[in-house]
């Protein structure tokens, strides 16, 4: 298993959108990503989002995290 390194909440929604995800609403500084016939999901908009949070990110749209760090490169 990769090593996963630390994101902003921003830069993990444009990796998202990448796979398709796009901003469907925003409450706070929370904000909802949908996809078609993929399960949404909360990003916080946080300078750093800890590594248990985007491991559980990666679970709830059901991606690897060696397929998460193809789409860093």
């Amino acid at each position: 298993m990769s090593k996963l390194p630390l994101f902003s909440g921003r830069e993990i929604i444009r990796i998202l959108e990448k796979l398709g995800y796009r901003e469907v609403r925003q409450r706070g500084s929370h904000i909802r990503l949908k996809c078609d016939n993929k399960k949404s999901v909360t990003v916080p908009n946080y300078d750093t989002i800890d590594r248990s949070l985007l491991r559980k990110i990666l679970r709830d749209i059901e991606l690897s995290i060696d397929e998460f760090n193809k789409l860093i490169d």
